[in-house]
């Protein structure tokens, strides 16, 4: 039986391609503090994913949070091999932003679909940020697709309502 798939669209943050394991949390994470960028492993107490390595992966996530210094260790990991090859987040803010570019880390948002909800830990995920397209291949090849609601009925979170 081939495996499950499913193409989300959404809108580039940061350029690029990469694919590989995804790991899923549906909290903010910070990457100062809550990262050890020596290794990549979460270590934020309490954190959904506390004590899961995210080197090497494809990080599917809410948001950042923290400071600023959040930034420079996404570069750092980079530098070290401990950081994301992808981001796919919800809701993109500053600090994982600025990460990204100088870390030359493919990166996008705004899909059709929350992917922190459609995504699992350990499915395979190849992320085109210019095409703003992640293609997911189910770990679980009976994990059903849900059908999508017509183009002109989904919402994005970032469609922003300028009437």
């Amino acid at each position: 039986m081939a495996a499950a798939t499913l193409v989300l669209t959404g809108r580039k943050i940061v350029k690029g391609q990469a694919s590989g394991e995804a790991v899923v949390t549906r909290e903010a994470i910070s990457f100062n503090g809550g990262v050890d960028n020596m290794t990549g492993i979460v270590t934020e107490p309490g954190h959904e994913i506390e004590g899961v390595n995210i080197a090497g992966k494809v990080l599917v996530f809410q948001t950042g949070k923290g400071s600023t210094g959040g930034s420079y260790k996404i570069y750092d990991m980079v530098s070290r091999g401990t950081a994301p090859v992808a981001f796919v987040q919800v809701s993109p803010e500053g600090v994982t932003t600025i990460g990204a570019i100088i870390g030359n880390i493919p990166a996008v948002a705004g899909l059709d679909q929350d992917p922190t909800h459609v995504i699992s830990t350990g499915d395979f995920v190849e992320v085109d940020a210019d095409a703003g397209t992640v293609r997911v291949t189910f770990r679980d090849a009976s994990k059903q697709v849900a059908e999508r609601p017509p183009a002109d009925e989904v919402k994005r979170q970032f469609d922003a309502d300028l009437s």
